[in-house]
C-alpha cells in the first residue's frame, strides 16, 4: 500500500509526478544536445513531409523564439524564470501535502514546472557549456558555418546565465501563398504556425493548457 505524505498525496502519486517531470526534462535535453551538437544554425531536416520539420535556432527570449529587449533584460528574465520556478514548486508541494487544489492541478503544474526547466537550463548552462553555433569557420580553406562542441577547450560562448535556447521544431501545418485575387495579400506567403519551439515549450504549453480545461470549475467557478 502506498504512503502518503504528511498530510496530503500518496507516495505512489508523488514519484510517477517525479518521473513525469524528469521524462519530459530528460527529452527536452537529449534532443537540443543532439542538434546542438550535430546541427549548423539554420539547418534543416524533414521529419513528415513540410509538415513537421527540425529546423535548428537559437533565441535569447521566453518562449517561441520571442527576445528580451537587452542584455540586461536578458539576464532579468534568467533570474525571473528562476523565482517562477521556485514558486511553482512552492506550490505543487502545497498542493500535495496540504490539498489546496486537486491532483489534476497537480499533473499539469508538474509538466509547466518541468518544460519551464528545461529552458532554464539552456538560457543558465548552455553559453559555458558549448561553443557557439554563429558565425563562420575555417576547414580547409573555406568558411563554413561551426557546429558547436560541448566543452570546448577555449571556454563556451557566453556567461553564466547568458546562454540561448534551443529551438527546432517547426510545424508549418499550413504553407502555402495567399490567393493572388486577394487585395494586397495575394500572392505573399501564407504560413501556420509559423514559430519555431522546443519540446519545454510544448511541455509548458500543453501544461497550462491541462491545467485549464481540466481545471476549470475549481478555477472559475463559484466559490460558496
Amino acid at each position: 500500500m502506498a504512503k502518503r505524505t504528511a498530510t496530503g498525496a500518496d507516495s505512489r502519486f508523488v514519484w510517477l509526478l517525479v518521473l513525469l517531470g524528469v521524462l519530459i526534462l530528460v527529452a527536452d535535453q537529449t534532443l537540443k544536445f543532439w542538434v546542438k551538437t550535430h546541427f549548423t544554425l539554420g539547418e534543416e531536416v524533414a521529419l513528415i513531409g513540410h509538415w513537421l520539420r527540425l529546423h535548428f535556432t537559437e533565441n535569447n527570449g521566453i518562449a517561441f523564439g520571442m527576445q528580451p529587449g537587452s542584455t540586461v533584460g536578458k539576464l532579468l528574465l534568467s533570474l525571473f524564470r528562476i523565482a517562477a520556478v521556485g514558486a511553482m514548486i512552492y506550490l505543487l508541494v502545497r498542493i500535495l501535502r496540504k490539498g489546496v487544489a486537486p491532483r489534476r492541478m497537480a499533473i499539469g503544474l508538474a509538466v509547466v514546472i518541468a518544460g519551464a526547466l528545461g529552458n532554464i537550463i539552456d538560457g543558465t548552462f548552455y553559453g559555458v557549456l558549448f561553443s557557439s553555433s554563429e558565425g563562420l569557420v575555417m576547414a580547409g580553406e573555406e568558411l563554413v558555418q561551426p557546429v558547436a562542441q560541448f566543452l570546448p577547450a577555449g571556454g563556451g560562448y557566453a556567461p553564466l546565465f547568458y546562454g540561448r535556447v534551443v529551438d527546432m521544431i517547426y510545424a508549418p501545418i499550413v504553407d502555402t501563398v495567399w490567393p493572388s485575387w486577394m487585395p494586397g495579400i495575394g500572392g505573399s506567403p501564407l504560413v501556420f504556425f509559423q514559430p519555431i519551439f522546443n519540446l519545454a515549450d510544448a511541455a509548458i504549453t500543453v501544461g497550462i493548457a491541462y491545467m485549464l480545461i481540466f481545471n476549470w470549475k475549481f478555477l472559475f467557478g463559484r466559490k460558496k
